[in-house]
């Protein structure tokens, strides 16, 4: 993780968003608090792992369609490469200005 975060953080900065952006779309991802996002930096936890390990999986996150790296994450297998992926579409649309109400998926009720 702590590898890959700085990188999604870049990302976003360098598109005029914000790191409390990138750890609200986390946590809506992945049910991390901000301490739980620091905690699994300072420990070096891998990537996979912070996924495997997540709090909670927004059962929303199947909304998610689209394309990252030329793939198209709905289409993909259930596993943790759907779940990064998901992170990255994310972040992807965060940085191409794209409204938080919009990336933060829900269902219609």
């Amino acid at each position: 993780m702590s590898k890959v975060y700085p990188l999604l953080v870049a990302k976003a900065e360098r598109k005029g968003r914000t790191r409390q952006e990138v750890d609200h779309i986390i946590h809506w991802l992945c049910g991390y608090s901000e301490e739980d996002i620091v905690n699994a930096l300072e420990n070096d936890v891998s990537y996979g792992d912070f996924f495997r390990n997540a709090p909670v999986l927004n059962p929303d996150r199947a909304l998610i369609s689209g394309s990252i790296c030329g793939v198209r994450v709905e289409k993909m297998e259930e596993g943790l490469m759907k779940e990064i992926r998901y992170l990255d579409k994310l972040v992807d649309e965060l940085a191409k200005g794209k409204p938080m109400e919009k990336i933060l998926r829900k269902k219609d009720e």
